[in-house]
This record gives C-alpha cells, sequence and structure tokens, in this order.
C-alpha cells in the first residue's frame, strides 16, 4: 500500500511540473483561437479535479492524524517536497507522536504547516463533513452529513466546486433548523431541492440554494426582531472616506434596487445625466467630466433615428453572477469587521485614469456602485431642495428633474388566493410578506401584476410594430431577466424580441415576446440557440448541440425565487418529455 501512495504522490509532483510546463508554452501570444479554447477546457476541468482533491486532502490531514507527525517525519516531509521523487515520499511515511505535538489540530496544521489561510482550511474541514465524512473522538469514521450531495460530490460528471459550495452553505443552517425530525425533515427538503437544482440549473444553482439558506434562517425572526437591527448605520472613517452599513427589509430593498437599475439607465428619468451631473457637481464643489451626451449613449438607450451605433459598454458588476454579493451572500464585506482595517489598495476612477494619461471615464465606464452614489444623493438632495422652495412648488413636482423608482411586484394568482404567505415577489426576486405587498401597492410607483389569472387584451395583431408601455411592463414582470439560460442581465437591459418576425408577417402580441439582452438577442439571431414557443406556455430555449448534447428545453431560472425554479425546471422537463414522444407540438424559431 505504501508503494503505491508513493507512487500516486510522485504522479502527482509530475502533474504539478507538466501543468506548469504546458502552462508556459499555452501563454504565446500566437496561440490560436481553437488550442485556446482547449486550453480554457482542460484547465477548468483541471481545477475542477484540483477542488476535489483539496477536500480529500483536508479529510486525510485529519482522519490520519497529520498534524501529530514529530519531528524528523516532518523533515522527511519537507525533504520530499524539495525532492519529489518516489523513494523519498516512501521514505516520508512518518510516524505520529502521543506526546505534545507541534500543531493541536488538523487545522492549525493545514494553516501553519501548509500556508493555507484559516477560513479556507475551515471551509475545507466542514466540507469534508459534508461530502466525505468526518471522524469522532476515538478515531472512528461517521457517516457524511449530507449524503444524497456526498454522492454528487463524487460524480466526476459534475463539478465539485458547486456541490462543495452548497454543502457550506446547507451547512451554516444547522443552527437555524428545528430540533428532531422536524429539523432532520427540513434539513432533508434542503438537500433534496439543492441536488435537483444542481442537475437541472447549474448555471443558477448558485443563487437559489444562496435564496433558500437566507429563507431559512430568516424564517424563524419575527418582524420586531428585524425592524430592531435595520436602519442606516455609521461605521467609520477609512482612507479619507465615511463609510455607512444600509440593513432594510426586503420590500425597502426593492425599491432602492429598481432606483439603481433606473440610475444606469441613461435613458430613464432616475438615469437623467444633466440632473446627475448637477447632483454630483453639489456634492464635489466642481462640475463633474466625461459625462454621457446624445452622442455617446449606448446602442440600448438611443432612438432609431440617432447617430450611428458605437460599441457597447461593458457589462457592470450587477450582471456578472460571480461578483453579484446577491448570487453569494458570504462574498460580501462583513458588517463585524474592525473598521480599522483598511481594504486592499484600489486607485479610483480618475486616479487610474491620469496615471495613464487618459480623460475622466464617461458615464458608462464608472464603477456602478458610484454611479449608484449620485443617484442616491441627487435623490438626497432633490428633498433638500424641495424642503427649502417648497412655497411656490406644485404638489409632487420634481425639482431636480429626477424620477422615483418603479418596482413591480409580481402576485402569484393562486397562492394569493389561498393566502399563502410568500406569494408576492418583486422584479428583482426579493420575497415580499402579504404585509409588504399591500404597503408597497399603497405607494407610487409600484405595479401590480397579477400572473395566472384573466388579464387585459394586450396583443395588437398587425396594428403597430413596437411592443407598447404595458406589454413591455407585463413582459418583463413575467419574464424577469434574459431568456438565456444562466444569464443574470435584469430586465432594465433587456430588449424586446419578436419571435414572429415582423417583415415576416408576424404579429406584436405577448405571446410571441421574448426577453433577451443584448448579447443574446443578437446570438439568437445569428443561431446560436433557439427560442421554442410551446402552446400555453412561456418561451422556452434549446441550446446548440455542442453546448447541450441531451438537446433539452429550458427556462431561465436566475431571476425566480428557488420554489418557482424548481416548479420551472420540472415543467421544462415534462415539455421536453412530451416533446419527444411526439405528444406535444412545438415551434422551434427560425433566427
Amino acid at each position: 500500500m505504501s508503494t503505491a501512495t508513493a507512487q500516486a504522490l510522485a504522479n502527482l509532483s509530475v502533474a504539478a511540473e507538466l501543468t506548469a510546463s504546458a502552462t508556459a508554452v499555452l501563454s504565446d501570444p500566437q496561440l490560436s483561437p481553437g488550442h485556446a479554447a482547449c486550453f480554457g477546457m482542460l484547465i477548468e476541468a483541471l481545477g475542477a479535479e484540483q477542488a476535489r482533491a483539496q477536500i480529500h486532502m483536508a479529510h486525510a490531514v485529519r482522519r490520519s492524524g497529520a498534524h501529530k507527525l514529530d519531528q524528523p517525519s516532518l523533515q522527511a516531509v519537507a525533504q520530499a517536497g524539495a525532492e519529489p521523487t518516489e523513494s523519498n515520499f516512501a521514505a516520508a511515511e512518518g510516524h505520529t507522536t502521543a506526546g505534545r505535538t507541534a500543531f493541536h489540530s488538523a487545522r492549525s496544521f493545514m494553516q501553519d504547516w501548509l500556508d493555507i489561510p484559516r477560513n479556507i482550511a475551515h471551509d475545507r474541514l466542514v466540507q469534508a463533513d459534508c461530502l466525505i465524512g468526518g471522524v469522532d473522538d476515538s478515531g472512528q469514521p461517521i457517516d457524511p452529513w449530507l449524503t444524497e450531495l456526498a454522492t454528487d460530490f463524487a460524480d466526476p460528471a459534475l463539478d465539485p466546486r458547486l456541490v462543495a459550495a452548497t454543502a457550506l452553505k446547507l451547512h451554516s443552517t444547522r443552527k437555524d433548523l428545528p430540533d428532531g425530525a422536524a429539523g432532520a425533515e427540513q434539513k432533508q427538503q434542503l438537500q433534496s431541492d439543492a441536488h435537483q437544482l444542481i442537475h437541472s440549473d447549474p448555471k443558477s444553482a448558485r443563487k437559489h440554494i444562496a435564496n433558500m439558506v437566507a429563507q431559512v434562517k430568516a424564517g424563524k425572526r419575527p418582524l420586531k426582531a428585524l425592524l430592531d437591527e435595520v436602519g442606516l448605520f455609521r461605521r467609520g472613517t477609512r482612507r479619507g472616506l465615511i463609510e455607512y452599513i444600509l440593513r432594510v427589509l426586503p420590500s425597502q430593498a426593492a425599491v432602492i434596487e429598481a432606483h439603481f437599475a433606473g440610475t444606469g439607465n441613461p435613458a430613464t428619468q432616475a438615469g437623467d445625466r444633466q440632473g446627475l451631473q448637477e447632483a454630483e457637481a453639489e456634492i464635489t464643489g466642481e462640475k463633474g467630466e466625461g459625462w454621457d451626451d446624445d452622442s455617446t449613449k449606448p446602442d440600448w438607450a438611443r432612438e432609431e433615428d440617432d447617430l450611428p451605433p458605437i460599441p457597447e459598454p461593458a457589462q457592470d458588476s450587477a450582471s456578472n453572477p460571480d461578483t453579484d454579493p446577491d448570487t453569494d451572500p458570504d462574498s460580501a464585506a462583513d458588517p463585524d469587521a474592525d473598521p480599522d482595517t483598511d481594504p486592499p489598495e484600489m486607485e479610483s476612477d480618475v486616479e487610474a485614469a491620469s496615471t495613464r494619461g487618459e480623460s475622466t471615464p464617461a458615464w458608462e465606464d464608472l464603477k456602478p456602485e458610484r454611479r449608484r452614489l449620485i443617484g442616491l444623493m441627487a435623490l438626497l438632495l432633490k428633498d433638500h431642495r424641495a424642503s427649502d422652495h417648497r412655497a411656490g412648488q406644485p404638489p409632487g413636482s420634481n425639482h431636480a428633474g429626477l424620477a422615483t423608482a418603479q418596482v413591480s411586484v409580481i402576485l402569484d394568482y393562486e397562492k394569493m388566493l389561498q393566502g399563502a404567505p410568500n406569494y408576492a415577489v418583486s422584479s428583482s426576486g426579493l420575497m415580499l410578506s402579504p404585509g409588504e405587498a399591500r404597503t408597497a401597492m399603497c405607494n407610487a410607483g409600484i405595479y401590480p401584476v397579477i400572473l395566472n389569472g384573466k388579464s387585459l387584451p394586450l396583443d395588437l395583431g398587425r396594428t403597430q410594430r413596437l411592443f407598447t408601455k404595458a406589454q413591455g411592463r407585463t413582459i418583463r414582470a413575467a419574464y424577469q431577466g434574459c431568456a438565456y439560460p444562466g444569464c443574470a442581465m435584469p430586465v432594465e437591459r433587456c430588449e424586446l424580441d419578436h419571435l414572429d418576425p415582423w417583415e415576416r408577417g408576424g404579429c406584436t402580441d405577448i405571446h410571441s415576446a421574448a426577453l433577451c439582452c443584448p448579447v443574446h438577442h443578437v446570438e439568437r439571431h445569428c443561431g446560436l440557440f433557439h427560442a421554442v414557443k410551446i402552446p400555453g406556455c412561456r418561451p422556452m430555449v434549446l441550446l446548440s448541440p455542442d453546448l447541450d448534447p441531451k438537446q433539452e428545453l429550458r427556462v431561465n431560472t436566475y431571476f425566480m425565487t428557488p420554489e418557482q425554479a424548481l416548479a420551472s425546471d420540472a415543467l421544462a422537463q415534462e415539455m421536453t418529455a412530451k416533446w419527444r414522444a411526439g405528444t406535444l407540438t412545438v415551434e422551434i424559431v427560425e433566427p
């Protein structure tokens, strides 16, 4: 056995050398695009396998008692690392001591000897508990905490990083689950739902699982406890800036996020460049530079008769699921962190531009955080000016020329009739209680959209080419974001897409309309994927065979709640089965 493990360790050393050697060759600037794609495919597969190995390593270190190795054994291990030969690995088998050890636990060994950050070492051991198993005080193995996900973790066809991240999320709910059989049942339900999401919708699984965990953690807390913690807290001064922490209810967050979305769009009143420039001038004391005008608006913000198109601006972090704090709440800044600890060095947009000898960045090139701050300050300044000049102002006048946010509240008609507590969700995906929903609908700028009930006739047939505002609001409220599976582009950045081309006699009807971001709108018309029309059902997507060899009908569930995502995935699987069985007539829309 020791010979086999020594050979395996030698193989790992060779694999590391081969990876470094291959990376050096493949970093050639003249690398062909096909080989670059192969490079990406193989490196990601290698990264996934490495992630699986790292958790197995943590389990092996703890199970074997590696932190109890005596000093000569540690020296032999270090020698094998410096000269990775099979004989040196065989000599590094090592011995543990029953006396005083250099490391008091597996975690301290990983942290102090392997130089793994403390939080990462802790997470890997937790993931090992959940997916491989633990070890009791007597050294006996313990079954994994999440048996269903343990099977997924061992499946080579699944990305172990997604399974490991899911295990960590579910493990964080252990103190929020009730005791006894009820807690075990709830844990099993969470695990089963997570398993289904990983298999059916891996691109959006992280977001939905994070939402499920958030619901568990918030489920026990009464409203009074939440209200005791909401507020705007001053954190202190760091690097010449004043920091605040804002904690709000979901219904309040929906209004804030809707305003942020409008601020980022120069075609909306909330994103009006002139008003925001005036607001920044009042904040900074000098006129801002590099602001957009009609000649620099992106394509999606321009009228058809505007100037020729210019290159699209880069997507901000709100459209990237890997950087959005909503996708992984644990990646957000810790509110309880030490206020005296400075963040990593980062140069501001203006400083970076001046260093490179460039002009101040245009509005679309600013960081989204700065755009949002300017929009929020514009609202505060508007209220301040309105109080100073209230005399002579008409009711509801907008002195700064900026608009308040508009939020769509989506109501599940059947759940509403049943009095279900979770029948309402905002257009940004935040669950609202019945009281919050009723309060929201009493405020200006809230548009209740009841789905599954009888609606007003909104189809226009051939009477006009473009969708009306009412149609657009309905489609955006129903679909919530881009139709492409896993795309995180919100409705404010999406375009209405005719599935029945107008130039071929198509109608401007909501049942034949889809919602696509500018990138995927072009890709659909280029034939990289197809929209699929199904009678009595929302349009679905059929990816190209290279992306989906199984050729299954899919729906983007990124903006849905976990319950909606599971139901939509089940519906897509049902439609796929009927389509293949020949019992369902579908229309695959041509580009």
